[in-house]
């Protein structure tokens, strides 16, 4: 596909729009950096998307991820690599994987996954992009096994282990993003692998009795209609009942386990997941009933910006952590200026929720340890119209509110006064957010936050709660929708604001309305019901920058709400290290 646009004619290859004069234009990042992140991962400069292979490994946590070496627009693809003992502060590695070998990944070494054997070795996963330009699946182990750094990578001769054929019929340019392998009762293992049948979306399940020769199944794991190409597929084990996670071989005979399919929809960039049961004799993954698979509805990790994400095992903490790729709404032309392009978002830690149908998705805990300058509020009432600003309540406290995270709590609501809202709606968060947004006075809301804010309200991000009631014949229940809203984030003309939305599985009569926001310069990450619904976000302001951004607690709903609780904080930055 051709089009016209910044950089000369460029085209879409796979999911990225490629631009050829950008792709090795490196350019120096200029000293003013307004919108880097002080504790989101990053390199120092150009372009990064998916998170690839996270694993840890001797004590060392391990990321790799998809770098162009010599731009900030997608091209040039390798794997670049970086190491932690904390998930918080990191070391750049040199490369891992680069793209070499003709008939294995000269175009392109893309996206793919770790796996730790029985015998504790980790072997890598992952599509290359050959001379012909098919996608074929590769496998890379380490040099050293004694370094828990894994500083280098070797590519077996037995390259490439999965490939398309006219046998196999699998379409050679949507065959990609092998997943982290599972080994079965049978001692064979599984892995899927990303693919499409016309608008089909399909996880092909391979097998294998020593990770090296891989036999195709006769069918795949699981399909769906209408939704298109299945990129980054994940397929792992959640515990029933509590928070610990479970390693990705877990037997599915153990009625307190649950699995969780994970695909990123390549048509409209959002990952999608469903939970069920797993049946090992037969492979068939079975969603519970009433899960969406068709089409482009359902449960996602994220509603806001968030892709292509992966997740691991954490043996060390007896955790399952998920890191993903949130990218720019900024211009090409921007990124380029600025010399970088696309962060990951915090790592956050996934369990099932009590219900046995969602997941709970919250930042893991280390980074609170960032966290200084704390402000706290109790029982605080909230008129309607009103705006609380956030610094000043106790003592000289002030925040860094370009760099901050935030946790607030609500109730007090007059339930009685809640809107109907048409039964329609619930499939719809985002339209319903982009009509209402933080200027719209509802009953019970808007109500919530307002970061970035500049002193004079010409720029902020609003992230907040409206709650409605239903009226059907067979529902009386009361729903509660979040939305985070960059309409107003930025005088900016050429950046994206979009809002987003999402419905939080949360009863407002009988639990409070939780809300934790992490801020960083131009990424706000929201996180509803303790992770129930996740919301990220990208903005770019032009006066809310550094000091000058202030941070506020508001009620515009015709009816007042009571903060219980209000508890904020500075963060300082993590320590990004060594050269890439």
């Amino acid at each position: 596909i051709l089009l016209l646009g910044q950089g000369g004619v460029h085209k879409i290859e796979a999911s990225h729009e490629v631009y050829k004069g950008y792709q090795s234009l490196e350019t120096i990042p200029p000293k003013f950096q307004p919108y880097r992140t002080g504790f989101h991962f990053q390199p120092p400069r150009n372009w990064i998307n998916d998170p690839n292979g996270p694993m840890v490994y001797k004590g060392i946590y391990h990321l790799f991820y998809q770098y162009n070496p010599n731009g900030s627009v997608w091209g040039n693809i390798v794997w670049a690599h970086a190491t932690s003992k904390d998930l918080v502060n990191w070391e750049l590695q040199p490369v891992a994987l680069s793209a070499a070998e003709p008939n294995m990944d000269i175009n392109g070494a893309w996206s793919g996954s770790a796996t730790i054997l029985p015998d504790g070795k980790p072997v890598i996963l992952y599509t290359g992009v050959d001379s012909q330009n098919q996608q074929v699946q590769n496998v890379a182990v380490p040099k050293n096994l004694s370094d828990p750094y894994l500083i280098e990578w070797t590519k077996p001769p037995q390259n490439p282990i999965m490939s398309p054929t006219i046998q196999n019929q699998i379409n050679s340019s949507s065959f990609r993003d092998p997943s982290t392998g599972w080994l079965g009762p049978d001692n064979v293992w599984r892995v899927v692998v990303g693919s499409k049948i016309g608008k089909q979306g399909v996880a092909i399940l391979y097998k294998s009795k020593d990770f090296v020769n891989w036999v195709k199944d006769k069918k795949p794991l699981h399909s769906a209609h209408g939704n298109g190409m299945w990129e980054c597929p994940a397929f792992y084990p959640v515990s029933v009942g509590n928070r610990n996670s479970v390693d990705t071989s877990k037997s599915s005979n153990d009625l307190n386990v649950k699995y969780v399919l994970k695909v990123s929809l390549d048509d409209i960039k959002h990952d999608y997941y469903t939970v069920g049961s797993y049946n090992y004799h037969t492979d068939v993954y079975t969603p519970n009933r009433g899960s969406i698979q068709n089409g482009f509805s359902g449960l996602r990790y994220d509603y806001g910006k968030f892709y292509a994400s992966k997740s691991f095992y954490d043996g060390e903490m007896n955790r399952r952590v998920l890191w993903g790729w949130v990218n720019e709404s900024s211009s090409v032309a921007d990124d380029v200026k600025k010399g970088w392009s696309g962060v990951m978002a915090v790592p956050r830690r996934v369990w099932l929720d009590k219900s046995g149908k969602q997941l709970h998705i919250n930042p893991v805990q280390e980074f609170v340890k960032l966290r200084m300058n704390p402000v706290s509020l109790r029982n605080h009432v909230l008129q309607p119209s009103s705006l609380l600003k956030v610094h000043n309540i106790t003592a000289a406290q002030v925040i860094d509110r370009s760099n901050a995270d935030v946790e607030i709590a609500f109730e007090g609501l007059d339930l009685s006064k809640a809107e109907v809202i048409d039964p329609s709606w619930i499939s719809k968060p985002q339209v319903l957010c982009n009509q209402n947004d933080s200027s719209v006075r509802g009953s019970l809301g808007p109500f919530g936050l307002k970061v970035l804010a500049s002193k004079g309200m010409e720029e902020y991000t609003s992230v907040f709660f409206r709650v409605f009631k239903m009226n059907t014949q067979n529902n009386k229940q009361h729903v509660v929708l979040m939305c985070s809203d960059q309409s107003r984030s930025s005088l900016d003309k050429d950046v994206d604001k979009s809002n987003y939305g999402a419905f939080v599985n949360v009863n407002p009569g009988h639990e409070k309305l939780s809300l934790r926001t992490l801020i960083d310069h131009s990424i706000v990450e929201s996180f509803a019901a303790k992770g129930k619904s996740c919301i990220t976000s990208r903005v770019y302001p032009k006066l809310a920058i550094d000091k000058a951004a202030h941070l506020y607690a508001f009620n515009n709903g015709l009816q007042s709400v009571k903060i219980s609780s209000l508890n904020a904080w500075s963060m300082k930055s993590a320590q990004i290290t060594g050269k890439q």
